[in-house]
Parts: C-alpha cells; sequence; structure tokens
C-alpha cells in the first residue's frame, strides 16, 4: 500500500507552513503546552530510553519538540518535516524562548527517510502517524534507522472509537457552532462525530487521515517490529456523557485500567518500542551529522561542501542549505512539492509571485507562514500549465471571524476565463482549500469571488476572504 498520496504531501506541505507560526502567540502558546507534557513523559521513560543521542523527530512541524528535546534533554539530533518551510519558522521559536541550541533540520518523507540503517538511537512521533493510509511503512522506515537496541516512542495518536454513529467530522471547539460546542461540553458530541473532534481542518485542507486503528491494531502493529513495547492509552473525559461510561468501563474491566474504556470512547495511544539487540555509544559527532544521512535518491552517502551544502558521492543530488533546512526529499518528489516561483503556482510567500496578480488583491500581509493578501468581493490572477494534462486548479485561504458577525455563511466562487468551475460555502472561520476541475486550455485567468464583503470599522478596505495560494495541480 503507498504509504501517502501525492495530493495528501501537497497539503501537508502548505497546511504544516500555513498553520505552524501563521497565528505566532496562539502557536506558541500550544507548542509550549505540547512540550510540557511531552517532556515530562519523556522524562519519565528516561531509563527504558537510555541515550537520546542522537534522535530523530519526525512529522516536526517547526520542530518546537526537538528543540525541547534538544534543550531539557541536552540530546543532539534531528528534526524532520514534509514542510521545509514550516522548519524555517523555528528560528522564532529560539528568539521567543531565548534557546541555544537546536536540532539539525531536514525536510524528508517519513516513509523514505534520508538516514543510514541502524544509525539513530532515538525516533519520536508526535501526531502523525495517521496521516498515513500504509502507516506500517513509516514502522518499517523507523526500525532500518534505528540503531540495536534504539527505541521508537510515537505518541498522541487517536484511537478508533467504537460508540460513534459517524455522522460528520467534527471541527476544533474555537470552531463549533452553538448546539456543537454544547454537545462537546456535555460529552455527547463525540456519540455522533466521526473520529476526532477537530479533524475537519486536516480534512478540508486535503489531508487524508488514518482512523482506523484501535489500541489492539496499535499494539500488534508495533510488536511486529519490536520485540519489547509498552503503552500507555489516555481516554477522554469531556462532561458526564463520557466520564460515566468511562468509569463503568473502568470497573467491569477486570485489570481495572483504561483499555476497554479506549475501545469504547476512542482517545490517544503513546507507545515505547525497542529494537532488538543491545544499544552501544554510537559516537555521533554533531559537527559531521552529515555522516548518518544518505541520499533519497540512490542511498549513497552524503557529503557537505565549503558552502555547507549537501551532496551525493554516488550521484548528482544536491541540497543547499536554505533557511537552516537541508531538503532531503526525492528530486521527483521535491520538484512536485516545492514548484517555487513559476508561471503554474502563485505562492504569495515567495518574492515574484506579483507578476501573476491581476485586478482585486490588497497589500501583502502576515507572518511567517502565513503570508496572505486581502481580496474584497473579487480578485483575479493568470496561470499558465507547464506542459499537457488535466489539470485542477487549487486555492488555500483563509475566512476570517469577522465575515460571520453579520452573516451566517460566506460563499467563495472560482472561475477559470469566464466560466465557473467551483464553490464553496463557509460557515465558520478558519482555513480552507477549495479545488475544482479545469477544462483543457493554454491560460487560465482566474476569478476568485467571495461574498457577501464585510466592511471593517478600522479599516476602508471591503473584505471577502484571505487568500495565499493559487496553483495548478494535475488531475
Amino acid at each position: 500500500m503507498e504509504a501517502q498520496s501525492l495530493r495528501t504531501k501537497q497539503a501537508e506541505v502548505e497546511f504544516h507552513n500555513f498553520a505552524s507560526l501563521g497565528e505566532p502567540e496562539t502557536a506558541i502558546r500550544v507548542y509550549a503546552e505540547e512540550n510540557e507534557r511531552r517532556g515530562a513523559v519523556l522524562a519519565g521513560h528516561a531509563e527504558f530510553i537510555g541515550s537520546f543521542t542522537p534522535f530523530l523527530e519526525i512529522g516536526a512541524n517547526a520542530g518546537h519538540t526537538s528543540y525541547m528535546v534538544a534543550d531539557r534533554f541536552g540530546a543532539d539530533g534531528f528534526a524532520l518535516d514534509i514542510s521545509a518551510d514550516a522548519l524555517r519558522h523555528g528560528i522564532a521559536l529560539m528568539d521567543q524562548w531565548g534557546l541555544t541550541r537546536a536540532p539539525v533540520r531536514l525536510g524528508g518523507d517519513a516513509a523514505r527517510l534520508p538516514f543510514r540503517d541502524n544509525s539513530l538511537r532515538l525516533v519520536l512521533a508526535y501526531q502523525m502517524l495517521s496521516q498515513f493510509t500504509g502507516v506500517e511503512r513509516v514502522f518499517a522506515e523507523v526500525e532500518r534507522v534505528l540503531a540495536p537496541g534504539g527505541v521508537f516512542v510515537f505518541a498522541e495518536e487517536p484511537l478508533q472509537r467504537m460508540l460513534s454513529m459517524r455522522l460528520y467530522r467534527s471541527p476544533y471547539e474555537h470552531q463549533m457552532r452553538r448546539w456543537e460546542r454544547r454537545l462537546f461540553r456535555w460529552g455527547l458530541l463525540g456519540y455522533i462525530a466521526q473520529d476526532v473532534i477537530g479533524s475537519r481542518q486536516e480534512e478540508v485542507f486535503g489531508i487524508e487521515q488514518n482512523h482506523g486503528l484501535d489500541g489492539r491494531a496499535w499494539r500488534r502493529l508495533a510488536s511486529r517490529y519490536f520485540p519489547e513495547t509498552s503503552f500507555l492509552v489516555s481516554v477522554p473525559e469531556r462532561g458526564p456523557g463520557e466520564r460515566w461510561v468511562k468509569r463503568l468501563a473502568w470497573w467491569a474491566e477486570r485489570r481495572r485500567s483504561h483499555w476497554l474504556a479506549s475501545e469504547l470512547l476512542g482517545g490517544s495511544i503513546t507507545g515505547m518500542c525497542r529494537k532488538a539487540g543491545v544499544a552501544g555509544d554510537g559516537g555521533f559527532d554533531p559537527a559531521r551529522f552529515e555522516r548518518v544521512l544518505q541520499c533519497p535518491d540512490c542511498a549513497g552517502p552524503l557529503r557537505r561542501g565549503v558552502s555547507n551544502n549537501l551532496h551525493c558521492t554516488a550521484c548528482t543530488y544536491t541540497a543547499p542549505e536554505e533557511g537552516g533546512v537541508y531538503n532531503l526529499l526525492p528530486s521527483r518528489e521535491r520538484a512536485q512539492l516545492y514548484p517555487g516561483d513559476r508561471d503554474d503556482n502563485i505562492d504569495f510567500s515567495l518574492a515574484g509571485h506579483e507578476s501573476k496578480l491581476r485586478a482585486g488583491w490588497y497589500g501583502l500581509d502576515g507572518v511567517y507562514g502565513s503570508r496572505y493578501r486581502w481580496m474584497g468581493g473579487e480578485a483575479s490572477a493568470l496561470l499558465r500549465p507547464l506542459g499537457p494534462g488535466s489539470w485542477r486548479l487549487r486555492v488555500r485561504g483563509y475566512a476570517a471571524e469577522v465575515s460571520f458577525r453579520e452573516h451566517s455563511s460566506l460563499r467563495v466562487s472560482l472561475l477559470a476565463n469566464g466560466t465557473p468551475v467551483g464553490a464553496l460555502v463557509l460557515r465558520q472561520p478558519g482555513t480552507f482549500l477549495l479545488e475544482a476541475p479545469l477544462p483543457a486550455a493554454p491560460e487560465y485567468r482566474v476569478t476568485i469571488q467571495a461574498g457577501p464583503v464585510v466592511h471593517i470599522p478600522t479599516d476602508d478596505r471591503p473584505y471577502g476572504v484571505n487568500i495565499s495560494l493559487i496553483r495548478l495541480v494535475k488531475r
């Protein structure tokens, strides 16, 4: 089975960049809370883990947990995410938290890790395995790169819930409508919602998710690759609707544990897995970190030149250091996921995108991964496909809360060369991704319409939505 579709990888590259530090104050607060929780778990299992060096965090997003591991545990290692852009925002975390230690940051695919066999002591994964339909491929890769006696820690992965009618995907609490928030606080929303509360945000953005594993499935999968394992489960207790079921399940289970409750109510699982063999001192030298890396194209050794770029000694693969990050995705995948400033791509975080914009755009706003432009009721741009084929139009944006104070919904419509091709009705603020198939044409004048527009008291510009990316993708 394919570990991840290209569509999911594209969505993750874009979403992680957009969400990593798009709202800096909120993101940094959430990252600090996650680090406190994750650091406590690692400290509590320090004896089982042993040496933390060299470590690798996969699906690291902005790398906040990797910074914590480097700073709190004095470890050397790597932070890897498919979004190299998200990792570049880590410099803001160092400034905010006053850190002096940092991981080596790598853009890469967790299903094809750019590391040599038996080269790492510890691999960490938080809230990312469920984004792989073929999650077993990741387990196999982790087992390959871990040294004998090395440890794999995965945590905060969702458990499939038995007691649910799975009627729809629910947003996060701050985006819920009044009736959703009331059911959520009573502990009843989970009985009708599909999978994880909040999973709709990733799904709307195009990220396919795998929430079909219960506790037994996770344990079987881990035991297939690691002979020594231990697990913790966390079961939600939101209001009386879940509190009493959790207590009854605890009393009904002879072990007096929460495994039965996790089968009924879902929750999350943490796994501690040790690879066979005896752990030894690998003698990792952080100044020569490239010695544990391998070329993602041919698996040859990588070397660093005087310009600090990485290059393969067996093929022509090269990875320049860009903003402190090396993009070690396979060449073909890197070209598809990081098209740069091209005629078929308008990324508002890249210089030069202005040449493809037409009427209706305001100035460039935002910081870090949230570079965007306001538009009023209508704005247009010009895209040209690179080569023959069938194409889809992808538009990434954000609808602000102000749009829903006077209106219950907001409609975003797409036109290509004057012909309507797609529309989306938004009923709450937040990020959105709108895709639409396109008829064959040598170029596309894309028109985005949003309405009803609103007027902000402190600004004389009519406001429809924010747009941060417009691109053509293969159908």
